[in-house]
């Protein structure tokens, strides 16, 4: 049996249904799970940390992200272009995948993403060429090496520019290869326990780059195997513009009809729902992944948050992919995304501890795990801590639960643990010689963008 004990914790919040922060008070760990709150549990475990100045909460879970785009990031070419025309340039780079370039990328995406407190990651990997090899195992094994929870998403095209869509033919398959590929995907790599470190959804890309018969049958066949849904759905005026002129209807009504609404489903970006969409969102249970920084950058809108929450809509935060945010830290997105809302929605807006709780409980409700989000006994042991003595966190200290994102926090995190292991301590990755993986990183960088 493996032990994790923090000490005499100055302050934990734990994002539970009571809103709990509690304050001296030790944190066990046992094989992965919380085994114990309370005051002087214990003296001795395996690994021992001492708390007293430290700040504990549970570990951000990351909703939307596509980890290949690390490698085409602050690209001067796309800097100012919207979706369409921004799409249109990178998957001229994108066709060139490999699984190098996925292992590389996966490692400096998912690395700076637990260097700033995300403990579960889900990647929307969508772009295929031919003879890549098996891109996603090479996520799940630079996962592991990273000691990150990893839910990765056969994703999906079979539309090309020859067919009406965005993306080159070498890049999309049939929807005969995609349901085999994906039915692969699911037998060998989702592990539906709880407390699972790997698990699989299916995510055709988005409306406009898959057919109709491909997100039906992806319905049916995520349903027959018990796994999650996910596509990117109305994010930019465009896109609703080319589901009306294609199919006569608006993207949700579309999506609806193609059985892609309920509480197995969510949505990244979801920013230009009316209010009728809105309520029927919250009538079937279907989610939004909220990814502010990347809707900012691409001038894709302000997402309803405010609306969502108050109606009930299931809502998780995420950074979407690094070449639309050019970064990957969900750390940064819960101070944008505290800003960006006070500023649109004034008193209505989430507090900061609200937009905690969406990194947090809401991002966990959309990804189906009940076993993380909250610190609590019987849930896995995944959180991160913030030393408070911090110069930039002097004057913070009157609310912690709020001071990620009304302060935010420049610079990684102290501690992330993930499963009741350390795998960041003192702000540097445990598993990893971090300069190596850089470098190593940089030259694959050069010869693919090459």
């Amino acid at each position: 049996m493996s032990t994790l004990l923090i000490k005499n914790l100055h302050t934990l919040v734990t994002c539970d249904d009571r809103d709990s922060i509690i304050h001296q008070v030790d944190l066990l760990c046992k094989d992965g799970w919380i085994a114990d709150i309370g005051p002087r549990l214990q003296d001795t475990a395996d690994t021992v940390i001492d708390g007293s100045h430290l700040w504990c909460y549970p570990g951000l879970v990351n909703t939307h992200h596509h980890l290949y785009q690390v490698f085409s990031r602050n690209l001067p070419q796309v800097q100012n272009l919207e979706l369409f025309d921004w799409l249109t340039a990178l998957y001229e780079i994108w066709k060139g995948l490999n699984r190098d370039v996925v292992r590389l990328s996966s490692l400096t995406g998912m690395g700076e993403l637990l260097k700033h407190g995300c403990t579960t990651c889900f990647d929307h990997h969508y772009v295929f060429p031919a003879g890549a090899g098996d891109l996603l195992g090479a996520q799940f094994a630079a996962a592991e090496e990273l000691g990150v929870r990893m839910f990765a998403s056969r994703g999906s095209m079979d539309l090309s520019r020859k067919d009406g869509g965005l993306p080159p033919d070498s890049v999309v398959q049939t929807v005969d290869e995609i349901l085999r590929d994906s039915a692969r995907v699911i037998e060998v790599y989702h592990d539906p326990r709880p407390g699972s470190m790997h698990q699989v959804a299916l995510a055709p890309c988005s409306p406009f780059s898959v057919s109709p018969e491909l997100l039906r049958q992806s319905a049916v066949l995520a349903r027959q195997y018990g796994v999650r849904l996910h596509t990117h759905l109305c994010e930019t005026r465009d896109e609703e513009r080319w589901t009306l002129e294609n199919h006569g209807v608006r993207p949700l009504e579309y999506m609806s009809s193609l059985g892609w609404t309920g509480p197995d489903v969510w949505y990244a970006h979801g920013i230009h729902f009316n209010d009728e969409e809105l309520r029927e969102l919250a009538r079937t249970g279907t989610g939004v992944a909220h990814c502010p920084i990347s809707n900012m950058k691409l001038s894709s809108g302000v997402a309803r948050v405010p609306e969502m929450l108050a109606l009930g809509v299931p809502v998780g935060l995420a950074v979407d992919g690094s070449a639309s945010n050019d970064g990957s830290s969900l750390m940064e997105e819960l101070r944008v995304c505290y800003l960006l809302h006070r500023l649109h929605a004034s008193g209505a807006a989430p507090s900061g501890y609200q937009v905690l709780k969406l990194a947090t409980r809401g991002s966990a409700r959309l990804l189906g795990r009940e076993d993380i989000g909250s610190l609590e006994v019987g849930k896995c042991a995944d959180f991160f801590l913030v030393d408070s003595r911090r110069l930039e966190l002097t004057g913070a200290e009157y609310s912690p639960a709020d001071a990620l994102a009304t302060v935010g926090l420049r610079g990684p995190v102290d501690w992330t643990v993930v499963n009741g292991r350390v795998v960041v301590r003192e702000g540097r990755l445990v598993s990893v010689d971090e300069e190596r993986v850089a470098e190593e990183a940089r030259a694959c960088c050069r010869a693919y963008l090459s």
